[in-house]
């Protein structure tokens, strides 16, 4: 039988329901956001070298958030299609994967880290400054990857449920202990040694383990609507095949992401190491603009994925519709802070003038495209909650490998370092286009499915 908490997906206006669950994943991811820009801030303290250590290190990083956020999306979307169904023994069953599943992937990554960090910083540069802090500090995010999988993946169960609020406070103590730790641990402050760039990822994993724990203890809770028991756990291929249908090109995307940032770095590289650090200070500004439209998804995807279950397109629709509407809000916000005070927003982790000079040309000109970003992230959203996520893998290779690291290099090539940013908007106004017009193909179709079946529900929208 439905819970009432599940239920409320198909029934609650669907406004007050959006905003209701998406605003705790915001303000989390706001604040995990904020975490992002002051860890760089810290570790920019320690010199351009680190700041551009770090740059490098990210496309790393983005291995574990591209296996997480696949997984996640995955567990989200499928938890909420089979609430909409009604079988929610299958979900917890779904539910009791993927904790087993975080915990296998923490335990590889962990071998990864501890044998061949430093060959991986190879592949992206030859400077021995660089590749030394970069071994430093991925290596220790590598090996406590399991504290890290955990929260980023199984706090999309409590999604799939309709259940922000608790993840919203998981993310929340993960971000406040990395705040608080990062000057103590980078710096040496009271009794804490002073690490160095060491001490950004020893505050990390630490974050996450805490915020691991409290987790644990709200997903076995009797509070919670998923009855979970490991001691009755059965293995079931078919869930793991349902994660991943709509996971693994999600999990690409990821993959493509860190690709793209790899290959860009190498670009900027061939111009100079304070580009390297200047992209890196604009990825950790550009998560502040677009992590809340990050928590929008996790408020969004639970009522689509549940109305489409429930053969109810209107409120699917209009669902798509607010929330693309909240994203360009979101993201236009991004737009006039980057063209009024790039200068400032650089100047925040770095006062070298070529560094604030280089920063400021790229977040204005990258930034221009802003306000179409946020309309897109809904667009690759919907596909997903829909189950469909090899549209989304499509364009975000197109966006991202076919468009945006060869139009680098020309513009790079012919134009100079200070064109080269004009390579991401051309690149999202490109894609934007025919994912918009698929999307619109993929809902009548979904639409005319269900009136010819006749299964067409009638609830409030």
């Amino acid at each position: 039988m439905e819970n009432a908490k599940s239920k409320r997906m198909g029934t609650d206006p669907i406004v007050p329901l959006l905003f209701r669950l998406s605003i705790p994943s915001v303000i989390a991811m706001a604040i995990q956001a904020l975490y992002s820009v002051v860890d760089s801030i810290y570790v920019g303290r320690l010199g351009t070298d680190s700041l551009s250590a770090l740059s490098l290190s990210f496309p790393l990083q983005m291995i574990i958030i591209a296996i997480a956020v696949g997984t996640g999306i995955g567990t989200s979307s499928l938890i909420s299609r089979l609430l909409g169904e009604g079988n929610r023994e299958k979900a917890a069953n779904a539910a009791e994967h993927v904790i087993l599943i975080s915990i296998f992937y923490g335990i590889i990554i962990a071998a990864v880290g501890y044998f061949f960090s430093d060959q991986l910083l190879l592949i992206f540069t030859e400077d021995t400054t660089l590749i030394n802090l970069g071994t430093r500090y991925i290596s220790i995010i590598f090996m406590g990857s399991i504290a890290l999988f955990f929260p980023m993946i199984s706090n999309n169960i409590l999604r799939g449920e309709g259940n922000t609020f608790t993840p919203m406070v998981v993310m929340i103590i993960g971000a406040v202990i990395n705040i608080i730790l990062d000057p103590l641990l980078i710096f040496g402050i009271w009794i804490f040694p002073q690490l160095g760039i060491e001490g950004a990822a020893v505050a990390t994993v630490i974050a996450r383990l805490l915020s691991g724990v409290f987790l644990v203890f709200m997903l076995f809770s009797d509070k919670n609507e998923l009855k979970l028991d490991l001691n009755t756990f059965d293995f079931d291929l078919n869930v793991i095949t349902e994660i991943y249908r709509v996971g693994f090109p999600a999990m690409i995307m990821q993959f493509l992401a860190s690709f793209m940032l790899a290959g860009m770095n190498k670009i900027l590289a061939s111009f100079t190491t304070t580009a390297l650090a200047a992209a890196g200070i604009y990825f950790r500004l550009q998560s502040f603009i677009f992590m809340p439209v990050f928590g929008l998804n996790q408020g969004f995807m639970p009522i689509v994925g549940y109305n489409y279950g429930h053969n109810n397109p209107k409120r699917m629709l209009k669902t798509i519709k607010v929330a693309g509407l909240v994203g360009f809000a979101f993201t236009m916000v991004g737009f006039i802070l980057f063209q009024t005070i790039p200068a400032q927003l650089v100047s925040l982790f770095n006062n070298d003038p070529e560094l604030i000079r280089i920063g400021s040309n790229a977040l204005k000109k990258i930034s221009i495209a802003f306000p179409i970003i946020g309309p897109a992230i809904i667009i690759s959203t919907t596909f997903q909650a829909l189950g469909k996520g090899l549209p989304s893998l499509f364009f975000s290779f197109l966006r991202q490998i076919i468009i945006l690291l060869p139009l680098m290099y020309l513009l790079g090539q012919w134009y100079g370092l200070n064109n080269l940013w004009y390579a991401f908007p051309i690149s999202e106004v490109i894609s934007i286009i025919p994912a918009a017009i698929w999307l619109k193909f993929t809902l009548d179709r979904v639409l005319n499915e269900m009136e010819t079946q006749n299964l067409i529900t009638d609830y409030p929208e």
